[in-house]
């Protein structure tokens, strides 16, 4: 494909209506990465479910296709797979394309794809090749996509993008270092993306979804026997609602599934740093604060 990206934007085709009835979001299309699985599985239904056209991007492409089909014949919604790896440059540069083509530019665009550490290990003892693949999966993936997708949403003026965070983005877990730094640094290219998105109607924002019941979460020792988990109907809420142009005042902020209430974050606006990585000043002496 040509280093410029997909073509330019062009009308969107007609959404087929859903079963829940027209909604703020019909007529809109959806990105979502990681799509075939877990949190990003439940994005594509709940996003497909309220009227948005979906596209779903996994690197299994046989899993992804059955899933994208499920979630088409359940909600009446239109829906596509693209197998891509995200952190392939040619391969995220294609599936865009094959996207705009099928469905339309972008409304919204869910960076939900990555990989988690193997083990629980210091990172002293973690193979260097697994720690590296688990932080590009995150950063490399959420790069590329941005880097695709942003610039024709810039020229149409409107999109919004959610970078898909964890509590390990405020807070390193020693045990889980290659994802702690992906996530976290996931947030501060969210914060640079909304900053040279000033002044456009674009909007980016980091979404921690809370402890889902997924493969993943299923697969990590530190929740094993864990009970209270986030309901993935609040991850699709609030995405949903940042869809839908609710959230705008929140773009460039830190957002948590099951934990932010819709009615509050609506009826607030947040000013200076606030949910937003900074340095903790040691005291009011402290020359950095």
């Amino acid at each position: 494909m040509a280093e410029e990206g997909p073509p330019p934007p062009q009308p969107a085709r007609a959404q087929a209506g859903t079963r829940d009835g027209a909604t703020a979001l019909a007529g809109q299309v959806a990105l979502v990465t990681g799509a075939s699985t877990g949190i990003g599985r439940h994005l594509v239904e709940g996003l497909a479910g309220r009227g948005m056209a979906v596209a779903g991007l996994a690197r299994g492409g046989d899993r992804l296709t059955a899933t994208m089909a499920e979630v088409a014949e359940a909600t009446g919604a239109r829906t596509l797979g693209v197998a891509a790896d995200v952190t392939d440059r040619d391969a995220v540069a294609s599936a865009v394309e094959q996207v705009v083509a099928e469905l339309g530019q972008v409304d919204l665009l869910v960076n939900n794809a990555g990989l988690i550490d193997a083990a629980e290990e210091p990172l002293w003892e973690v193979d260097p090749d697994e720690w590296w693949e688990v932080v590009s999966s995150h950063i490399r993936g959420g790069f590329l996509l941005c880097r695709t997708v942003v610039p024709w949403m810039v020229l149409r003026n409107s999109g919004r993008i959610v970078d898909l965070a964890s509590g390990m983005s405020v807070r390193a877990r020693p045990e889980y270092s290659a994802y702690s730094v992906a996530k976290t640094g996931l947030m501060r290219m969210t914060e640079a993306l909304t900053g040279a998105l000033e002044g456009t109607g674009v909007r980016a924002f980091d979404v921690a979804p809370g402890v889902v019941d997924t493969p993943m979460t299923r697969s990590m020792p530190m929740w094993r026997g864990f009970e209270d988990w986030t309901p993935p109907e609040k991850v699709v809420e609030l995405i949903a609602a940042i869809a839908a142009g609710e959230l705008d005042a929140w773009s460039g902020r830190f957002l948590r599934a099951g934990a932010d209430d819709l009615q509050h974050l609506c009826a607030v606006t947040p000013t200076g740093a606030a949910r937003q990585l900074r340095l903790q000043p040691y005291g009011d002496d402290d020359p950095l604060a």
